[in-house]
């Protein structure tokens, strides 16, 4: 069965290992066979990956789109590892990814990773939270 795409103009989609532009018009093609595809807005770069979760989100990435994923399983458990170890509470999103894993769906582990990212953002934003009221908390009593 064929993947129906459709491209905005200036989009870019990663198929198999090749990075394909669109040009100024809207574009819509048809991809038979099985590669890994990625829209622009899924593919994450090293640079960005700048917390914990998005570095593992991109280990993922790389086992999806490489011809060996095994390659970059010990990247993976190692961050993994140290992810579980600050953040207990994200193991059992870590076990989902996991079972996509190895069940060979990566395009699934690849999604439950974004996820990972939204509940690691949850989290940071929580303790900015707590850290603003705890700030104001400290204000109040010396004023008092």
């Amino acid at each position: 069965m064929a993947l129906k795409v459709e491209l905005k103009p200036g989009e870019r989609i990663l198929v198999g290992e090749c990075v394909i532009t669109n040009g100024k018009q809207r574009t819509r093609f048809l991809v038979e066979g099985k590669t890994p595809i990625l829209r622009e807005k899924d593919i994450l770069t090293a640079q960005q990956a700048d917390s914990p979760a998005k570095r593992i989100y991109l280990a993922v990435l790389l086992m999806y789109t490489s011809q060996d994923a095994r390659a970059h399983h010990a990247t993976y458990f190692t961050l993994v590892r140290d992810l579980v170890r600050a953040v207990p509470s994200a193991w059992p999103q870590i076990e989902i990814i996991n079972n996509q894993i190895l069940t060979g769906n990566m395009y699934k582990a690849l999604k439950e990773a974004k996820k990972l990212i939204n509940y690691e953002q949850e989290l940071l934003a929580n303790e900015e939270g707590r850290a603003g009221l705890r700030k104001r908390s400290k204000t109040d009593l010396q004023s008092a």
